[in-house]
């Protein structure tokens, strides 16, 4: 399990640390950086699939990613800032921790002239190591530009150092059981995260139609094979548990996966009505509220999962439904839920431990609410 999240110089967030929980509820007005800390942690799993550059690249490259404040940031209680010339490199920097592993990386622009692909940013640094905090003695996996050198058995330093381009991460272009197997372990645990942002729920929305059906254990980001997804919890043994949470809902109700020439489509049967409604003619918070049970009743639960404003679009009556949802979720797997529906707040604390994170923004930096320099999680980033 994560314990530790840190961002640095990502959009508001300038230098944020804060501590996570088997559920983490991140909340905050509207402006104060939630969504900009949804998208750090989909950076970090990019990093493992050789992704972080693409998805930098549309957000308009990383100079537009990068803290646009002044370098240490603005005191509290004074309005006097730095002046724009940085004094140290310049770098978006994200990592985590857990009571097994840690991991950071630092990106950086490439030498001015160098390549044409300036907006392209490269790995300045990324480190692995064990235990919660970085410490030297702890790193198992360290790479310096293009270098990369691991620690072997004997928990010395391995003779070769390993090349890699400056572009890729060591998470998925060096993964080498025999060199370092717990780099592997970490890529593959930070790969299973499963991110879930606003589902489409328009006329034309994937899950409305009928799709062919294959045995599906987790929903796709889209939501298209909903009725796969529902029908394969159901013949895993869950079937229960999805009547359960679909008539906490919509009393009186139950779903149903309709097949006509290998074609699945989703059905909701409700009280008093003679025929089942089709996917089609289904409200858009039932809609959505049908792809989130699919989504938290995975039958192959992730490491890692993070729901973004799972709230949106979903009737005030359905929040406590969700709040169940999501605290049953949270038995099998680590959630990380991005929220400013008090209700949902409410409920889930109602029923579950949950750690609540609050960010506010002050003059334009992203922190936590509260708190202190004793209160902050222990961090150390790699030095370049």
């Amino acid at each position: 399990m994560l314990t530790t999240l840190a961002v640095a110089n990502y959009r508001s967030l300038r230098d944020l640390v804060l501590p996570l929980s088997g559920l983490t509820v991140v909340t905050g007005p509207n402006g104060s950086g939630k969504s900009s800390l949804y998208r750090a942690l989909r950076l970090l799993a990019d990093a493992s699939r050789n992704g972080a550059v693409a998805a930098l690249a549309r957000e308009g490259g990383l100079p537009s990613t990068l803290w646009a404040g002044p370098e240490n940031g603005v005191r509290r209680g004074t309005t006097r800032v730095q002046g724009k010339v940085h004094t140290k490199a310049v770098g978006l920097r994200l990592g985590f921790s857990g009571d097994d592993f840690g991991y950071a990386l630092d990106l950086g622009l490439p030498v001015p002239g160098a390549t044409l692909f300036n907006l392209d940013p490269e790995f300045k640094r990324e480190a692995v190591w064990s235990g919660p905090v970085l410490r030297t003695a702890a790193l198992l996996a360290d790479r310096a530009g293009p270098s990369v050198r691991t620690r072997v058995a004997s928990g010395a330093w391995g003779d070769e150092r390993f090349k890699i381009r400056l572009t890729d991460s060591m998470l998925s272009e060096f993964a080498d059981p025999r060199a370092c197997p717990e780099l592997l372990v970490l890529r593959e645990r930070i790969r299973s995260w499963r991110f879930y942002d606003h589902f489409r729920t328009d006329a034309d929305a994937p899950a409305r139609q009928s799709r062919i059906g294959t045995r599906t254990p987790v929903l796709s980001h889209d939501g298209a094979d909903l009725a796969a997804a529902l029908q394969t919890i159901i013949e895993v043994g869950r079937a229960d548990d999805l009547a359960e949470v679909v008539d906490a809902a919509f009393p009186g109700s139950t779903v149903e996966v309709a097949s006509q020439d290998g074609l699945l489509s989703v059905q909701l049967r409700q009280h008093g009505l003679l025929r089942p409604l089709s996917a089609a003619e289904l409200s858009d918070g039932t809609l959505r509220f049908l792809l989130w049970v699919a989504a938290l009743l995975t039958p192959r639960p992730p490491e890692l999962l993070v729901l973004n404003e799972p709230e949106t679009s979903l009737h005030p009556d359905l929040l406590p439904a969700l709040a169940t949802l999501i605290a049953t979720a949270a038995k099998e797997t680590q959630l990380v839920v991005v929220s400013h529906a008090q209700p949902l707040i409410r409920a889930l604390a109602a029923i579950t431990d949950v750690g609540t994170v609050e960010l506010e923004k002050e003059y334009g930096e992203t922190k936590v609410a509260g708190q202190g320099l004793l209160d902050r999680p222990a961090w150390h980033w790699p030095g370049r």
